[in-house]
């Protein structure tokens, strides 16, 4: 147990690393030391503090005085003005934005289960975890509680699926406990593919044990005995935690043979993905484990009964399986006195572009868009107006400033034909062209399409080439018709939900700025980004 005063948190995760948060760390810790200070102040090492595209972000608690975009040199002044006298380095706070007084209000208004640990232990020393109530959940259900008892408290609890589509996680569990295959396997979807989308490598950086925790009670619900994470390759760093971890967990005896020494086996491992966007869709992932191209499979069978190698498999998220340890520990009234009736639990955004903090943050659900923007994302940069909002990513929808008081949860989002998706808000100001916006999407899924199914193969390419027309001014009067016609077409005969899932950006861009698209049909110039259109210019 520290004794220390005061504690230094210092975000390590790959936007800290790439900004040089190990010279960060050597410099302060020897700061600290030249002042003697050793005794009495304590750098941590943990996961993202939860604030985005400010470099290397730390707090010093109990203060809850954040900086940001710390460099080697500003260490000395931090621990001789600040940690050694007690007064604040202003030019390194984060700034102060109405209505956020400082970054720490932020967390305040959060509802934190998922994200409880992230940011606040050493998300490499399995002790930390343990000292928060790490393990129990598994502990408990493996010794006092049956397989049926633990299906029973994930039902209870309203639990679905933050994938994307909201399944109950009860329900799909319980069809792979009921299969007749003896033989199941729990895989973890960390792939995470979609721009601007990152929670679930923040978790994973952040508490790596949480999600080894809960795959191992998913498979002592389910009777598997072995668990595979298919992570991004990108994340490196994730996948270096994750296999700390799991020797650590090993080591312990809390994941591995016969855990808290009893019959039940389950041991993990860790495969990383080769980029395809189109692997995040789960039968996709399936055939990439099994070492075929990623194309998805014709549904059904559902993986609940053929799964990995033909088996029954359970399929979830980082997120979905994150909310499981605390389900376990504190009971399913727990859980369902957060959220809303039909969508109980908390909700991890990412909160992107013209906003005073962007980054990661959890509230629960039912959580209004104008709380997210404008409480949590700190509102606008100053001088800045909304314009609009795309949220759930690049296959979410785009919302304008009319739909900020829209409920983020499954229920409400789809009555607005609109989807919480991967969780990713963009905010846009009024700087922002929603042609170019929906060009950049439809691109990248031309890019991503993984060409098995006419629909989506041919689908995208065309999509392209309408929305580039209307950029060049050279499209007439029925492509945006003819654009609704292609994406409708896509839905309804696509494969995967990569080509089904154009429609949702295409239409609801067409419906909430309508104006913007009709400019670039009759205008010489586009009234966002000043482009000149019908004159031929460049856009």
């Amino acid at each position: 147990m520290s004794l220390a005063r005061a504690h230094v948190l210092v975000g390590v995760d790959d936007e800290a690393r790439l900004a040089g948060v190990e010279e960060v760390i050597l410099a302060l810790r020897a700061a600290i030391a030249d002042l003697g200070l050793e005794g009495e102040v304590q750098v941590v090492e943990t996961g993202s503090l939860g604030i985005s595209g400010h470099g290397v972000v730390l707090a010093v608690q109990p203060d809850g005085v954040y900086y940001a975009g710390v460099t080697p040199a500003d260490a000395r002044p931090i621990a001789e003005e600040h940690l050694l006298k007690g007064r604040p380095v202003a030019r390194l706070r984060l700034p102060t934005m109405a209505p956020v007084a400082r970054p720490a209000d932020v967390l305040g208004r959060q509802t934190r289960v998922v994200l409880s640990n992230c940011g606040a232990i050493n998300p490499e020393r399995i002790e930390e975890y343990i000292a928060t109530g790490g393990y129990e959940a598994l502990g408990r259900a493996v010794t006092v509680l049956s397989p049926d008892d633990v299906l029973d408290l994930v039902k209870r609890s309203g639990l679905r699926g933050r994938g994307g589509a909201g399944f109950p996680t009860g329900i799909k569990w319980s069809a792979v406990r009921t299969a007749s295959d003896r033989e199941r396997y729990v895989v973890c979807n960390a792939d995470e593919g979609e721009p601007g989308t990152f929670k679930d490598r923040l978790i994973l950086e952040g508490d790596p044990h949480r999600l080894l925790e809960a795959m191992a009670i998913a498979g002592y619900a389910v009777g598997a005995h072995v668990g595979i994470i298919y992570v991004r390759g990108e994340y490196r760093l994730s996948i270096a935690r994750l296999e700390r971890a799991i020797a650590d967990a090993e080591a312990l005896g809390v994941l591995g043979e016969r855990v808290f020494d009893t019959d039940f086996s389950f041991r993990v491992e860790v495969r990383p993905g080769a980029g395809a966007y189109v692997c995040g869709e789960e039968t996709a992932l399936l055939e990439s484990l099994e070492g075929k191209r990623g194309w998805p499979r014709i549904r059904p069978p559902y993986p609940v009964t053929y799964g990995l190698w033909g088996k029954p498999t359970v399929v979830n998220n980082v997120e979905t399986l994150a909310n499981v340890p605390d389900i376990i520990r504190r009971g399913p009234a727990w859980y369902r006195t957060l959220g809303t009736p039909g969508c109980p639990g908390t909700k991890v955004y990412t909160i992107l572009g013209n906003v005073c903090y962007p980054g990661l943050v959890e509230v629960e659900m039912g959580t209004t868009l104008r709380t997210l923007i404008y409480e949590l994302g700190g509102g606008l940069l100053p001088g800045r107006t909304l314009h609009g909002v795309l949220i759930g990513g690049a296959a979410g929808a785009f919302l304008p400033p009319r739909e900020l008081d829209v409920r983020l949860d499954f229920d409400a989002l789809a009555e607005r034909a609109a989807a919480l998706g991967s969780g990713a808000v963009l905010v846009l100001d009024e700087s922002a062209c929603m042609v170019d916006m929906l060009a950049s999407v439809l691109r990248f899924f031309r890019h991503e399409s993984c060409g098995q199914c006419a629909p989506c193969r041919s689908g995208t390419d065309v999509l392209v080439r309408l929305i580039s027309s209307l950029q060049a001014g050279t499209a007439d009067g029925g492509t945006l018709d003819q654009m609704v016609r292609i994406v409708d077409a896509m839905r309804a005969a696509s494969l995967c939900p990569l080509g089904q899932s154009v429609a949702l950006p295409v239409r609801s861009a067409l419906v909430g700025f309508r104006e913007e698209f009709d400019a670039h049909l009759t205008s010489a110039t586009c009234p966002r980004c000043q482009a000149t259109v019908h004159a031929r210019g460049s856009h």
